[in-house]
């Protein structure tokens, strides 16, 4: 008696392992967020003056948008740039900023990548005008925007969740 409980309790026991082990090696996915959902509607919002952290944000916003559509979730994505991240923006960057020469190219290639796809991107005129960036010298897929506080605040009226970056 004693050894079929411990032939059944190790049975439990290995099942219980093959469960874990399969549950494991699943590839991660976004099912519980994305169920029942057919659009998602967000805006991520980018301040961060630091060249390397903003290409990499930026990827990371084309990279949450396609995940998002091949999920089968049509994705409606907006970003705005408000702050130091203006300075990163332009056709020609300040001469402090040539150290940083491959992250403002890949920066200038997400900005176009992420309008490719359908990404509205916003850029705060205040921020501009503070930061002293000609507005004529914004990369040409970029709109400007009166203040970009006030389309976070519109948009998220409109029903979009909000991303802040850190």
């Amino acid at each position: 008696m004693i050894k079929r409980q411990m032939k059944s309790a190790a049975t439990i026991l290995l099942m219980l392992l093959t469960l874990a082990t399969a549950s494991w090696s699943m590839e991660p996915n976004d099912s519980a967020a994305l169920s029942g959902l057919q659009q998602s509607k967000g805006i991520f919002l980018l301040s961060t003056g630091d060249p390397q952290m903003a290409a990499f944000y930026l990827e990371g916003v084309k990279s949450s948008h396609q995940s998002m559509a091949k999920q089968k979730v049509k994705p409606e994505t907006i970003v705005v740039i408000i702050g130091p991240a203006v300075r990163l923006l332009t056709t020609e960057p300040a001469a402090e900023l040539a150290e940083s020469k491959e992250a403002i190219e890949a920066i200038a290639t997400s900005i176009r990548e992420l309008n490719e796809l359908g990404i509205r991107m916003e850029v705060c005129a205040i921020a501009t005008d503070y930061f002293k960036v000609p507005n004529d010298k914004l990369l040409p897929q970029l709109d400007l925007v009166a203040d970009g506080w006030i389309s976070l605040i519109g948009y998220q009226n409109k029903g979009y969740g909000f991303v802040p970056s850190f």
